[in-house]
């Protein structure tokens, strides 16, 4: 069981998180407006959206089962967990239960599983092929994580990232080189679940993407919305605290932890402007393509394997 003090900084990390989390969405579209030369939302429209669908009526198709009402709750409680346990502000693991590598992929598949099975659970056809389509992307992004992920652990000795993040931050790891590739890998693997283009647009709620959320409504559509806005920061956070920690407090010391807050928003807006960047470059790509650019991370982590095999 986690002492007073590391339950009290798991709570508030999470609780920070979720409240940040719609005003880094709308960073992102301010960017993307930016560059497209319009004016767009302001980085507070999200906050305004999210205050008009809790005010409005929850209306759900009458062939919905218990999975449809269920999941939004359970979305946000599963991120929630995630965020209670991922090394983001520290270099430690707030709850290290929660900050093992293999629970928190399991939980990251838990809240994909329900966002995806809500949507055949709605009777909707188009709800259905949405979700079809989130399931073959976590079976394309899932698996290029893990791997760069379970490299990292071979490299550090340990599946607890905090444990990871502490070992890369101070150089105590077999093979740099392959640590580098794993990192590229996660990223490259962050950058799809991200949602951006070539391969998705999130701004595109008619799109196939959003297909698990069309019969939502009101309070449960923003309660998913908000969450979805949480796992892009913690997508994000998870690939700082583990390749990235740099900055991070090793301590809980205030001014450590209030530094580590400092550095984490600057790796945020740093990501965030060179990810709205990229996704302003390039164009839509047809999904049929998106396994085979997926196999590129795999071919990433794979040789990062292999380093770490020969101990380059």
């Amino acid at each position: 069981m986690p002492d007073l003090s590391h339950l009290v900084l798991a709570v508030c990390q999470a609780l920070l998180l979720l409240a940040a989390a719609p005003l880094v969405s709308g960073f992102s579209r301010v960017i993307r407006a930016k560059m497209h030369t319009r004016h767009g939302p302001g980085p507070l429209q999200d906050y305004r959206d999210l205050l008009k669908l809790m005010n409005r009526q929850d209306v759900q198709p009458p062939s919905a089962g218990l999975v449809f009402r269920i999941m939004p709750v359970i979305l946000m409680a599963t991120l929630l967990v995630i965020a209670m346990g991922t090394p983001i502000l520290t270099r430690f693991c707030p709850i290290s239960a929660s900050g093992d590598l293999i629970t928190t992929i399991y939980l990251f598949a838990l809240a994909r599983f329900f966002f995806a099975l809500s949507g055949i659970d709605s009777g909707s056809s188009f709800a259905g092929i949405g979700a079809s389509r989130e399931l073959t992307m976590g079976v394309l992004v899932e698996p290029v994580m893990l791997l760069a992920l379970v490299i990292a652990a071979l490299l550090a000795g340990s599946t607890d990232l905090g444990t990871i993040g502490t070992a890369i931050a101070t150089g105590h790891v077999h093979s740099m080189t392959a640590t580098i590739l794993a990192a590229v890998a996660f990223a490259f693997a962050v950058y799809i679940e991200l949602g951006k283009l070539p391969y998705d647009m999130a701004e595109a709620e008619q799109e196939l993407q959003e297909g698990p959320l069309t019969e939502y409504s009101g309070p449960s559509l923003a309660i998913i919305k908000w969450s979805l806005a949480l796992k892009q920061v913690l997508v994000v956070g998870w690939f700082t605290g583990v390749f990235l920690p740099f900055g991070s407090s090793p301590d809980l010391s205030l001014v450590g932890v209030l530094f580590g807050l400092l550095v984490f928003v600057a790796k945020v807006v740093v990501i965030f402007f060179v990810v709205g960047i990229i996704e302003n470059s390039v164009s839509r790509a047809r999904f049929r393509f998106t396994p085979q650019h997926s196999w590129l991370g795999v071919g990433m982590a794979s040789l990062a394997f292999v380093f770490y095999l020969v101990g380059l």
